[in-house]
């Protein structure tokens, strides 16, 4: 009678643990390891720019709210999502992203594409009460946006920090080697201070998904 060697494992809780690990391992080495190393992957998409000043602050708005608690921002590539949304996403839109802001919940409609689609007249009635304009919604309104106003104190530092995290990772012709340049940064203060959270948040929104034609 021939000896069952998966006994070992399947008798021994410890053994199945150890096993269990290091079989997930082996498959994740095989299936990211090859992404570290393909264009796609690790290069913006052509045409793809780094948020303005405004636009920055609106993705934190967009993070404080919760919005990516409902709202993915990622187009997975089967028929039905790019009938409704548009082209799948591709990794080379979100290399400059920290964090990422794909979700996994969708209560809302995914956003990868939402730049564009709506003018920003439907986006500021949409926040202040979104069943103005879609009758069956049940997101909350956020009117709050439309008062409070940016100082830009902290605008500035907030690029610094995203040319440390982007380092590495401009494209190859772009003679300063970050994101943003000294004089960008400088004016970072003036360029948001007084706009709304809502202008803010809106000029995030329409920028999402623009890069890729």
């Amino acid at each position: 009678m021939s000896k069952n060697y998966h006994e070992v494992f399947e008798k021994s809780a410890g053994w199945l643990a150890i096993g269990t690990v290091l079989a997930i391992s082996f498959g994740t080495l095989v299936e990211i390891t090859p992404l570290l190393f393909l264009k796609e992957t690790t290069e913006p998409v052509d045409g793809l720019k780094p948020y303005t000043a405004l636009q920055l602050e609106g993705r934190d708005i967009y993070i404080r709210e919760g919005c990516v608690n409902c709202h993915s921002q990622m187009i997975r590539p089967f028929r039905h999502e790019v009938e409704r949304y548009g082209h799948y996403s591709v990794a080379g839109e979100s290399v400059w992203e920290h964090p990422f802001l794909w979700g996994s919940k969708r209560t809302g409609p995914d956003l990868a594409r939402v730049g564009g689609r709506y003018s920003d007249d439907w986006h500021y009635a949409h926040l202040i009460n979104p069943r103005d304009v879609v009758p069956q919604s049940n997101m909350p309104g956020f009117p709050w946006l439309a008062t409070n106003t940016l100082d830009g104190e902290l605008t500035p530092k907030k690029m610094e920090i995203m040319n440390k995290l982007t380092k590495g990772k401009m494209p190859a012709n772009d003679e300063d080697g970050v994101m943003y340049s000294a004089e960008e940064i400088a004016a970072a203060t003036e360029s948001v201070k007084g706009k709304t959270e809502m202008q803010a948040l809106i000029a995030y929104l329409q920028s999402l998904g623009t890069a890729l034609k």
